[in-house]
């Protein structure tokens, strides 16, 4: 129960990767407010599964673009908790188009859920902390790499791991930790939308490529994100980790395109 006695908001926490944070940190005793946008159901299949675990548990509506509804969220933990101890920035969307497709109101969409609601949430957040408390955000292997269609959200999740070395620089004299976790092909709901855009290649055309050669599982990344939460990641600041299953560090040409005397395992050392 080594999360006993803390206080965890959790933007969309109720589906995904959010639902897997809030499912292993009630297990191990966090009180927790779960942040939702219009999937009711969704949010109250979620509320349920955790209150079976025994733990305090509320969910809260907010349209993260509107930054009124987002000060609506912080009031709502400051009335029932008084304090907060863990701030994950988890909820994201974007339209997925060429660069010269792109409007004026996918980009202010874009940026008001992803980079102004992580900044704002934050800026709530520190108040709430008291002598100390963690932030992460959730971010994506676009922040560094580019590839069709991903140039609106990546240029936002980009923008989100240079906060959060800003925000380590500032915060870390009041005892708050900000890191990020980036994740690769992890599988969700939004990988799958994102390999049917038309014209994107077949999914399995980039996992062959993977070290790891599989997608990752939402519980792999709520466990690093958790491992940042822990009293064991407390000099730990400013960074971006990474869970993708080694999609950051491949380049052509391919390991998994190699032939003999490269290819497969290497042979047994005498």
């Amino acid at each position: 129960m080594r999360f006993s006695d803390r206080i965890a908001l959790i933007t969309g926490g109720t589906r995904g990767i959010g639902k897997a944070l809030a499912l292993l940190l009630a297990r191990q005793g966090a009180a927790l407010v779960l942040n939702y946008k219009r999937n009711e159901q969704a949010a109250r299949a979620t509320l349920a599964e955790i209150e079976a675990l025994g733990c305090q548990v509320s969910v809260c509506r907010a349209d993260l673009e509107e930054p009124a509804q987002i000060d609506a969220l912080f009031e709502h933990v400051g009335k029932r908790h008084g304090r907060l101890d863990f701030f994950i920035s988890n909820a994201a969307a974007s339209a997925f188009k060429r660069i010269a497709d792109l409007n004026a109101r996918n980009l202010d969409r874009t940026f008001a859920l992803n980079v102004r609601a992580f900044v704002l949430g934050a800026v709530r957040a520190v108040p709430l902390m008291g002598a100390g408390g963690r932030i992460v955000a959730l971010s994506s292997y676009g922040s560094q790499r580019a590839y069709p269609t991903y140039a609106n959200l990546g240029a936002a999740k980009a923008a989100i791991e240079a906060w959060v070395r800003y925000m380590a620089l500032e915060f870390g004299p009041q005892g708050i930790s900000v890191n990020a976790v980036s994740g690769g092909l992890i599988d969700t709901d939004s990988l799958e939308f994102f390999y049917n855009v038309p014209g994107i290649p077949p999914m399995e055309s980039v996992l062959s490529k993977l070290p790891r050669a599989r997608r990752g599982k939402v519980e792999e990344m709520a466990a690093a994100v958790a491992f940042l939460l822990s009293p064991e990641a407390e000099y730990i600041t400013g960074q971006t980790l990474a869970v993708d299953g080694g999609l950051s560090v491949i380049a052509p040409p391919f390991q998994a395109d190699a032939t003999a005397p490269l290819a497969g395992a290497p042979p047994p050392r005498r």
